[in-house]
């Protein structure tokens, strides 16, 4: 059985590369998966082209894997035997003559539609007044809630992912809460800009708090235990939000900034605008918008059907 030097590989691509955490995870995982595969049914190097397409009927019929998985899970596969074949020329890689082709079903984005971001904006509304009411100190925002409102404001605005957001420290944020420096994808940092007036003057007082509180390489959101929040701890926070109000399918951050995308471009900003504030390495990506704002459009003169408001 050939030896899959697993840990070599992800740190590899750590240190060499610039690969984020979440890639890692995911390429560890694609790895111990063919490493079973491998054990199971008993290969030896060299492997063959044979060896390969086993493993994707492996993955495509016996595990079921969805086929954004198997691509994901053979990209992987590729990118560490040509990595091995590298480091030792005597141990080819497998891929070399082998064609698979993953039909992976395009799906559009789900945005938050324009009504539901108004509730949950009114909820923030709502939330802020009860406490100006009860005389609270202005120097906000304190509460986790006003935290988790102004972390949404955010993600609409900027349209960033939510892990870009809960790595920031307050040292990454301008005095006067209108831009944040945020290190994305593949270690690629880019300056995001908070427009509007009233949220940049709540972002620069949470900021300027934060700022008081500790060190500037501190993080910039805590949760109740006062260390760094976490994701995933957000996301359990919309979830809850999202029961309460009503709303399904139910809020996540994502979605957050598939609105923002899409209130931009239906708004007239320039697609490559866009693209620079998601931080999309491809235009391509950024496309899908575009379509997603053209579905949009449809459904709305579908509705207005113009012909029916003529024949009255």
């Amino acid at each position: 059985m050939p030896r899959f030097d697993h840990n070599a590989f992800v740190n590899a691509c750590r240190d060499e590369r610039g690969v984020g955490h979440h890639t890692l995870r995911a390429y560890a995982q694609d790895l111990r998966t063919f490493a079973r595969f491998a054990e199971a049914h008993r290969l030896s190097d060299p492997l063959s082209k044979d060896d390969i397409l086993a493993y994707h009927r492996h993955l495509r019929d016996e595990l079921g894997a969805k086929p954004a998985t198997i691509e994901r899970r053979l990209v992987t596969l590729k990118s560490y035997f040509a990595w091995r074949e590298d480091r030792n020329s005597a141990l080819p890689s497998p891929f070399a003559d082998v064609r698979i082709s993953v039909r992976i079903p395009r799906r559009l984005p789900r945005p938050i539609d324009r009504d539901t971001l108004r509730a949950v904006l009114k909820e923030g509304k709502d939330t802020f007044a009860v406490r100006s009411k009860s005389g609270a100190d202005d120097a906000m925002p304190t509460s986790q809630n006003d935290v988790t409102i102004l972390i949404i404001k955010l993600l609409i605005v900027t349209g960033l992912r939510i892990s870009e957001l809960t790595n920031v420290k307050v040292r990454d944020v301008s005095h006067d809460g209108g831009q944040i420096l945020v290190n994305g994808k593949g270690s690629r940092e880019r300056i995001v800009f908070v427009p509007n007036r009233e949220l940049r003057e709540d972002f620069r007082r949470h900021s300027e708090v934060r700022r008081k509180e500790g060190s500037v390489a501190a993080p910039l959101f805590l949760n109740t235990e006062g260390r760094r929040l976490r994701s995933a701890t957000f996301r359990k926070r919309l979830r809850a939000m999202s029961r309460r109000l009503g709303i399904e399918p139910h809020l996540t951050p994502h979605r957050f900034r598939h609105s923002a995308a899409t209130l931009l471009i239906e708004e007239g900003i320039d697609i490559r605008m866009v693209q620079a504030l998601l931080g999309h390495a491809s235009l391509r990506t950024t496309e899908i918008y575009v379509r997603l704002s053209n579905h949009a459009l449809r459904r709305a003169l579908e509705r207005v059907n113009i012909l029916d408001v003529l024949s009255v």
